[in-house]
């Protein structure tokens, strides 16, 4: 959902997807199986995975552990990447100049209804894998998704 609404709400001209919950959704949904997929037939170990959630938890750890699978050495810089003087040229320009933060964390739960085209695009397996959707609601009011509070 989060990765979704990111695309959603930003100008990418060579994304035509990215325009329509329902399309992105189900775009989405050909990624993850794709993950899926790989994951089924490389070796082991061969790919990793690194969820924001825990990125923005333990920053420094999760750095760590990603520099150790790609080989490469620790450098403390690591920690200050928004400290970066060169160009950057991408949708998150602003936000590379900044400390790690987690207010984007669940930053589509107020809007889960509007977004109701995206959980119908993503299929039930995505779009209630978030930790904060109750999966009784499912079958108890099919269609409609019920929020918790955020505990961050």
């Amino acid at each position: 959902m989060q990765t979704c609404l990111s695309i959603f709400s930003r100008i990418f001209h060579d994304v035509p997807f990215g325009y329509d919950l329902g399309e992105l959704g189900r775009y989405y949904r050909a990624y993850d199986t794709l993950m899926k997929y790989w994951h089924s037939v490389l070796p082991e170990g061969v790919m990793i995975e690194v969820k924001y959630e825990d990125l923005v938890g333990d920053f420094e750890g999760n750095v760590r552990r990603m520099l150790a699978h790609c080989g490469l050495d620790w450098d403390e810089r690591c920690l200050a990447f928004h400290q970066t003087t060169r160009q950057v040229n991408t949708a998150s320009s602003a936000q590379v100049r900044q400390p790690i933060y987690k207010t984007s964390l669940r930053r589509w739960q107020p809007a889960a209804e509007l977004l109701k085209p995206l959980f119908e695009g993503l299929g039930p397996e995505l779009a209630y894998a978030d930790e904060l959707v109750e999966p009784h609601s499912r079958a108890a009011t099919p269609g409609t998704v019920a929020v918790t509070e955020s505990r961050s």
